[in-house]
């Protein structure tokens, strides 16, 4: 266990990761972990934390790196407790937002809960340019949860629960923040987005932005995730968030077990768009998945695949 007063020294592993793309050296999952963990409590100075960021950054993370990074990320916060249920509880990570397509992350998860399933939405609440989930989650009258204790009573109500990075993990909020000082992300952002934070098994929908991750996030959940933590469906994400592309489906991969199957294949452009919110902005889009909801509007196929499997796949989980 580290010694949260004891400074870290971060030079040799900062000379081995800050080498360049080819001359860097990847750390060991203990000195990943260790590393991490010295991040999380500020216990490497403010020059040091940069450069192991931005050396990160440039280097790219090993899956061993992964592991040890999140390990301490998931050691940062006490972990959540899901409600007995039919379903496992389905995590829905939410830190992109949209720029140009409607946020429909919202819509997924209330169609999920509906049916009962315990679904957490966690993520930021506001990001500059983009419409946030937790924006729309406003506009649809439901709040985000400001008390971690309310978590497990909120999450029997067939509602979505939204809880922010800030309440569910602070330490792990606070390095998401430093991309706001280095105009650049860093490897937390692809912390959160596989993190698991509930005591039970659960179904987690992962997404990635760069093609490089997919390599690197399927050996991880396929060799070094323990099948303990539940499964994970792995996607493309769209304009980063984990819902399916309303236009055309996603390619989805689902580990479970050590195992991957291809749930569902990458679809062709299609010439026939589905109906959707004429506009990006929270109201627009809050309005047109209420109606959605009560049969208005037509939810995209993709969007009623994506659930279908959510379903089952987080009742088998519980079973």
């Amino acid at each position: 266990m580290s010694d949260q007063n004891t400074a870290f020294t971060a030079a040799p592993l900062i000379r081995e990761i800050g080498r360049g793309k080819k001359g860097a050296r990847d750390m060991s999952q203990a000195d990943a972990r260790a590393v991490y963990a010295a991040m999380l409590e500020r216990r490497v100075s403010d020059l040091e934390l940069g450069a192991l960021l931005i050396g990160m950054r440039i280097k790219g993370e090993s899956v061993a790196e992964i592991a040890g990074f999140l390990e301490a990320a998931e050691a940062s916060f006490e972990p959540l407790s899901a409600p007995a249920n039919t379903f496992a509880p389905l995590l829905i990570p939410s830190y992109n937002g949209s720029r140009q397509l409607p946020n429909l992350t919202p819509l997924l998860a209330l169609l999920l809960a509906r049916e009962g399933v315990p679904v957490l939405v966690h993520g930021v609440t506001e990001d500059p340019g983009r419409v946030t989930t937790a924006e729309i989650f406003g506009a649809l009258g439901f709040a985000a949860l400001s008390d971690r204790a309310q978590a497990s009573h909120a999450l029997t109500q067939r509602i979505p629960v939204f809880m922010p990075i800030s309440v569910l993990a602070p330490k792990i909020y606070q390095l998401l923040q430093l991309r706001r000082v280095l105009g650049l992300r860093n490897s937390t952002h692809t912390l959160v987005k596989i993190m698991q934070p509930f005591h039970q098994p659960a179904l987690r929908l992962v997404s990635y932005t760069h093609p490089e991750y997919l390599p690197v996030l399927s050996d991880y959940f396929q060799r070094v995730e323990d099948p303990a933590r539940g499964d994970v469906f792995l996607m493309r994400g769209t304009e980063g968030e984990t819902v399916a592309n309303p236009k055309r489906a996603n390619a989805v991969t689902w580990f479970s077990q050590g195992q991957s199957t291809e749930l569902i294949e990458r679809q062709a452009p299609n010439d026939v768009l589905p109906a959707l919110p004429t506009s990006n902005d929270p109201h627009t889009t809050a309005l047109w998945i209420q109606q959605a909801l009560l049969g208005q509007q037509p939810i995209p196929v993709p969007i009623l695949e994506q659930v279908a499997h959510c379903l089952r796949v987080a009742k088998q989980l519980r079973s």
